[in-house]
């Protein structure tokens, strides 16, 4: 499996990531290791979380998906096959990304995930509150201190992200390397006008998410009737329209000319946009998993692009 190179670091990772927010939510600890191992052994090795992940579950406080990869790494002994990105400053109990916030936060998250290095430290999302340079800054610290490789930028606008990486390059701090924003076949105007040009033009790798738009892409809802089918059906209801639609049509008559899925069509068509490193995709079983792996193996046609682009346009 051809491996693409996180912005300019010394990164390598196949062109899928497995999300980690199911974990602790709607993937238990035993369900979470068997995904994980099945995610490893098919070849993968990009495994993002966040400390966040997932407090919005009743009795849960964050730090849960990160737990159980901690935990799983001490069982499997497969850390070093594994790049691994977390964030820090949506957390409650950590929120934003001032220096003294973000040297609590990378040792809580060191110690759930029992590693003593994260490959990929993301700031979760954009806080004006905190210079710029502070926040770079205290990267610096644990990049110099080998507790953080490379870091990046979820959330972030564009002008935020040209502003952030021109701080860097003035004062010799650490650069993002690598961007995550929301990106799928359907929801694609904010990304490719405000984000990708300033990805292609500095180089950044990009690993978007709700890649597969809440599961809507995976043709699993096709009416309202369906909502129901996970606790995602809220969100999803906004796609039900006629692009929507359309869009389901394009990805039924792709997947059905190489006998493929929907999900895994809408995947391939990421890692075939030249500005995509690895989409984030997440399952909750190992069946699951089956069609997220497929789309690594799947090479769409120049009539399978114009098909979904013309839908999605």
């Amino acid at each position: 499996m051809q491996k693409r190179i996180i912005g300019t670091s010394s990164l390598q990772v196949a062109p899928l990531t497995f999300g980690g927010n199911v974990f602790g939510w709607t993937a238990d600890e035993a369900a979470s290791f068997s995904i994980l191992d099945a995610f490893a052994d098919a070849g993968l090795n990009f495994i993002d979380t966040a400390d966040v992940y997932s407090a919005w579950v009743p009795e849960n406080h964050g730090g849960e998906s990160e737990t159980i990869i901690g935990k799983w790494f001490a069982k499997s002994g497969k850390r070093d096959r594994i790049v691994l990105s977390t964030k820090v400053g949506m957390l409650g109990s950590r929120k934003g990304l001032s220096a003294g916030n973000i040297r609590a936060a990378v040792e809580d998250s060191l110690r759930r995930l029992r590693t003593d290095y994260i490959d990929v430290y993301f700031s979760h999302l954009d806080d004006e509150e905190t210079p710029l340079a502070e926040t770079l800054g205290a990267y610096q610290q644990l990049v110099e201190a080998g507790k953080v490789r490379v870091i990046g930028a979820s959330n972030y606008g564009g002008a935020r992200l040209q502003e952030a990486l021109q701080i860097a390059r003035d004062n010799g701090l650490p650069q993002y390397q690598v961007i995550q924003p929301e990106y799928n076949l359907y929801d694609r105007a904010a990304y490719e006008t405000d984000l990708e040009p300033v990805a292609l033009a500095a180089r950044l790798g990009v690993v978007c998410y709700y890649s597969l738009a809440s599961g809507f892409l995976s043709g699993k809802y096709r009416s309202r009737d369906d909502l129901s089918k996970s606790a995602r059906g809220r969100k999803v209801e906004g796609y039900l329209n006629e692009r929507g639609f359309a869009i389901l049509d394009a990805l039924d008559e792709v997947a059905q000319r190489h006998g493929s899925t929907p999900a895994s069509v809408a995947l391939a068509w990421l890692i075939a946009r030249p500005s995509i490193t690895a989409p984030i995709a997440s399952a909750t079983s190992v069946k699951q998993l089956e069609s997220l792996v497929a789309a690594v193996h799947l090479t769409l046609t120049d009539v399978d692009l114009r098909i979904l682009n013309d839908a999605s346009a």
